[in-house]
């Protein structure tokens, strides 16, 4: 009996043991679910036996924060100079070779009557002055600043007063013939000349069968180089060479005028004598101006290219005929004057002057400023002042 009491005693132990434990359990397991969010905990009713709920707080996982890079220091890329080892061009203001800067140019006398029109080699010339000689017609001086074509021409005649325009630039002059005066003036200027009637003319020119005479005289860049190469010709400028003219930084000339006393200038014919009227006409998209004479475009033979340019002058000039053969002469030396200056389809009125026979001639704006010429080709007309109404500048509506 004592073992069977024993044996109960235990039982009731454990009975009452494992009832102990599952009202433990019950508890964790109602703390657990029972406090959800919007909830708050219920009371015990009286009379039950309380149980302590065991709330086991769990540490939030921490992520280490990521340390930021470093943000690197950009460096400016340096924009390269698209004109390392290049200068402007005194002639042009175009950016040439640095090598190429202090070359001496030819100053070249071109034909321009009708029968010997379109010229040879005509649209290279960086500067191209035109001046009447006898009977009314004109002649040009081409400034070259290097000589590419082997077709140049035709070569006509010297005058004294394009003597004088070569010898600003202090270029080699290229010529066939010349008058007496041209002798003197280049004899007084000791220039550079390659004259095709003298000793040079059968090694430096060639004539052309198919042309009249004497209007077929060519020459091309193997014969003047080589002409110039045997007669031991400077071909650099010495160091006290100033440059004719300045230009704009930008494709803008800064005109001095202000805008309401500018003209428009869409078109601009210059009346030099009832045999020829050459006219240019602005063309706004690429601000060129075209030249036309006799009546049709004026055109390069080589290239079939109509002859184009940046700026025009007009440079009103004292002219009158030096003797009975109808010779001109015109007053350039130590003198001054009246003109146009024309470019980005404008004109305005500007006045120049040559200081001495061995000065440069300078144009000015209004402001008694030098004008500033566009980067480009320039034409420059040499034009009697008596006739200055034969000048027409007009807008083309």
């Amino acid at each position: 009996m004592a073992g069977e009491r024993a044996g109960n005693n235990m039982r009731r132990v454990w009975k009452k043991t494992g009832l102990v434990l599952a009202a433990v359990a019950l508890s964790v397991t109602l703390a657990a679910c029972g406090n959800k969010e919007g909830e708050g905990q219920e009371s015990t009713p009286a009379g039950t036996q309380q149980t302590t709920e065991v709330q086991i707080s769990q540490a939030p996982t921490v992520s280490p924060t990521p340390t930021a890079a470093p943000t690197p220091t950009m460096t400016p890329t340096p924009t390269p100079d698209p004109h390392i080892g290049e200068v402007r061009s005194d002639l042009t203001g175009e950016w040439i070779p640095e090598e190429e800067a202090a070359k001496r140019p030819y100053a070249v006398v071109l034909n321009n009557l009708k029968l010997a029109s379109p010229q040879s080699g005509i649209g290279e010339a960086d500067i191209l002055y035109e001046a009447l000689v006898e009977g009314g017609i004109t002649r040009f001086l081409g400034i070259y600043d290097g000589i590419e074509t082997d077709r140049l021409g035709s070569i006509r005649s010297a005058r004294h007063y394009f003597v004088s325009f070569a010898d600003e630039y202090d270029a080699i002059f290229v010529h066939y013939g010349k008058t007496t005066y041209a002798t003197k003036k280049i004899n007084a200027c000791g220039i550079a000349d390659i004259d095709g009637t003298a000793g040079s003319g059968s090694t430096t020119f060639y004539r052309d069968k198919s042309i009249q005479a004497p209007h077929n005289a060519f020459t091309g860049k193997e014969w003047i180089e080589e002409t110039v190469a045997r007669l031991k010709f400077r071909t650099e400028h010495e160091e006290s060479y100033e440059a004719h003219f300045q230009f704009a930084e930008e494709s803008e000339a800064d005109g001095a005028a202000e805008e309401d006393a500018r003209l428009t200038a869409d078109k601009v014919t210059l009346g030099f004598s009832s045999y020829t009227s050459p006219y240019f006409e602005y063309h706004e998209d690429d601000g060129l101006y075209y030249r036309f004479q006799f009546g049709k475009e004026h055109v390069d033979y080589n290239t079939g290219e109509q002859l184009t340019f940046r700026n025009l002058i007009v440079q009103f000039v004292k002219e009158w005929d030096i003797d009975k053969n109808g010779y001109q002469t015109m007053e350039l030396d130590d003198a001054s004057g009246e003109g146009y200056f024309v470019t980005d389809g404008f004109a305005e009125k500007i006045t120049w002057k040559k200081i001495g026979t061995d000065g440069v001639t300078r144009y000015y704006g209004e402001d008694g400023e030098e004008i500033l010429l566009n980067p480009g080709k320039t034409y420059i007309a040499v034009f009697p002042n008596s006739r200055t109404a034969k000048v027409v500048i007009e807008e083309v509506k």
